[in-house]
């Protein structure tokens, strides 16, 4: 039997409007809930900042139960974004599994550079701030030896720390940290071959974070700067999902400038030149083998990280000297590997696994430990640059 055009026409416009007013109703609820909305907790799990140095803290979280492994964790992060990312919201922490399973937790804050930080190199925060920050739990805990979690450029840093002093570090824990850089999986490692960084840091000297955001965006232009603010209009009327969405956005922006030198060696040395790899790189003088990381390796990375492609983490294992080393691939992106599902289940348990089984052999705390202070330990220094790296020493002076 043949439809009535006119009908057929009728019941069309008749849903079509139906659709535009549930549309209409999801957005106006959608502007009341951000109307009504101020700033968010983020960095839920509860922590004291224990050490300072220049805009660099040190933080200790409480513990939210019995300690499980004997040695204390240090987890250091990128320059890039913030820290907080992985605590960002209390029902997908990784902070927060990791402190409820029983581990010692400290985080380093690289803290928001400025012009007068132009000059710091990648020396300054690798024997500079991230000793002082091992040698302060090591201190503080006393343990002569500490496990060390390194994330994304920070696990690189953590990497290279460690092989340089292999003699603080218990174990070591990396998680998607780009270490063989050869990779052209990745858009990032594409146009890093070409960026004439020299140019960029004499310009600028402090890398801005808006920079930095901008080129992390047009690594997937349609996905991160249209398709999400669109997928946003289905969410707007679950207020619980539209927080959810604005705090990822509030991280997403909170970009902390790049000291320019440190930005520079970072770009040439290892992107342009790999040198971690090739045995080459060189920090404050000392050369750099990766076959110097004798301890325990856990190496963390995921198959659909755009950031940090599996190809730039995985030769790891392969390229350090220990022998007792682990893989962990997951099936998940790089902020994935944060807050997702599959993160919470399986990364934090397999995490506070491996670490306490490889600590257990750790001897008893040192007697005379020093106890933690009420106040943090502030050290006051200058760690000023010429453009050649040569430091221009100042005195250094404790206050207490």
């Amino acid at each position: 039997m043949r439809k009535n055009p006119t009908k057929t026409i009728d019941e069309a416009l008749h849903n079509f409007s139906g659709d535009w007013v549930d549309v209409n109703r999801k957005y106006l609820t959608g502007m009341e809930h951000l109307l009504s909305m101020r700033d968010f907790e983020v960095d839920n799990s509860v922590k004291t900042e224990v050490y300072r140095e220049d805009k660099v803290r040190l933080f200790h979280y409480e513990p939210l139960a019995e300690q499980t492994c004997r040695v204390p964790l240090l987890i250091c992060y990128a320059l890039v974004n913030r820290y907080y990312m992985m605590d960002l919201q209390s029902d997908r922490s990784l902070i927060g599994n990791l402190l409820r399973s029983g581990l010692d937790i400290y985080i380093i804050d690289w803290g928001y550079p400025t012009k007068m930080d132009q000059f710091l190199t990648m020396e300054d925060y690798i024997q500079g701030y991230l000793n002082s920050c091992v040698d302060f739990v090591r201190s503080e805990t006393g343990h002569d030896e500490i496990n060390l979690l390194g994330v994304c450029q920070g696990g690189t840093f953590s990497t290279i720390y460690t092989a340089l002093n292999s003699e603080k570090i218990k174990n070591l824990v990396c998680m998607v940290a780009p270490i063989d850089f050869r990779s052209t999986d990745g858009l990032l490692n594409l146009w890093a071959q070409d960026l004439d960084v020299d140019t960029l840091v004499d310009t600028y000297g402090v890398i801005p974070g808006w920079f930095m955001n901008y080129g992390f965006l047009m690594l997937k232009p349609f996905q991160l700067i249209i398709d999400k603010y669109v997928s946003m209009l289905d969410i707007m009327h679950n207020r619980e999902a539209l927080s959810n969405f604005v705090r990822m956005e509030k991280w997403i922006f909170d970009s902390p400038g790049q000291a320019g030198e440190a930005f520079r060696k970072f770009i040439k040395d290892l992107y342009q030149s790999n040198k971690l790899v090739k045995g080459e790189l060189e920090i404050g003088g000392e050369r750099v083998s990766l076959k110097d990381v004798t301890c325990p390796l856990l190496n963390i990375y995921g198959t659909k990280d755009h950031l940090v492609p599996a190809e730039c983490s995985r030769p790891l294992t392969d390229l350090v000297g220990s022998k007792d080393t682990e893989a962990m691939e997951l099936p998940i992106g790089h902020i994935g590997m944060y807050v997702s599902s599959k993160s919470q289940k399986v990364l934090a348990p397999r995490v506070v696994e491996w670490l306490t089984a490889h600590s257990t052999d750790a001897p008893a705390p040192t007697k005379g430990a020093a106890k933690r202070a009420p106040a943090p330990r502030v050290k006051k220094t200058s760690r000023r640059k010429t453009r050649s790296g040569n430091a221009k020493p100042r005195p250094r002076t404790a206050r207490k």
